[in-house]
């Protein structure tokens, strides 16, 4: 819950301060090294609170729920913030994403006509984003918790610590 905190407070600091770092590779970049880095931080806390050691299962099951809670709740806060609390977060979004993918399509020569395609195509994924349907939802939250169970296996492997193996004594 700490890591959604401040990925949310972080997420409102962004689109009242420089809006237009949303919709950049740096944004990404940023987004992606702060949540590895909480990531790593409250793995070894969570080992360390459960004793310093625990069994790859132990280690999947608590990484994946801490990874799944903190996207669950930067989820739902993203789509009630865009419809409810800032219905022009929307909007601004859309322009952005679409002002960065016309200067990409423009950058490697592609003709107006299939910009407009692509604008056009944009437009669709963004109302499908920020408006999403039942179906959407669960395609989003299935994708995401592939993607999420996935990077717990590979922390769970790199943060799993069995207890050391004692030979007992034995009598001579």
């Amino acid at each position: 819950l700490i890591w959604a905190f401040v990925d949310v407070v972080l997420f409102l600091l962004v689109y009242y301060v420089k809006p237009e770092l949303m919709g950049s590779y740096a944004w990404g970049g940023i987004r992606f090294l702060i949540g590895l880095g909480f990531a790593i931080y409250f793995s070894l806390d969570l080992r360390k609170k459960a004793g310093g050691y625990w069994s790859f299962k132990e280690a999947l099951s608590y990484i994946f729920t801490m990874f799944v809670v903190s996207a669950l709740v930067v989820y739902f806060f993203t789509i009630i913030f865009g419809k409810y609390i800032e219905p022009q977060y929307v909007v601004t979004m859309t322009e952005i994403t679409g002002n960065n993918t016309a200067k990409m399509l423009e950058k490697v020569g592609m003709g107006q006509d299939q910009i407009d395609k692509a604008m056009a195509d944009i437009n669709v994924k963004m109302e499908e984003q920020f408006n999403p349907g039942v179906k959407q939802i669960f395609i989003s939250l299935g994708t995401m918790i592939l993607m999420y169970f996935i990077g717990s296996l590979i922390f769970a492997a790199i943060f799993k610590k069995e207890p050391p193996y004692i030979i007992p004594a034995t009598e001579e």
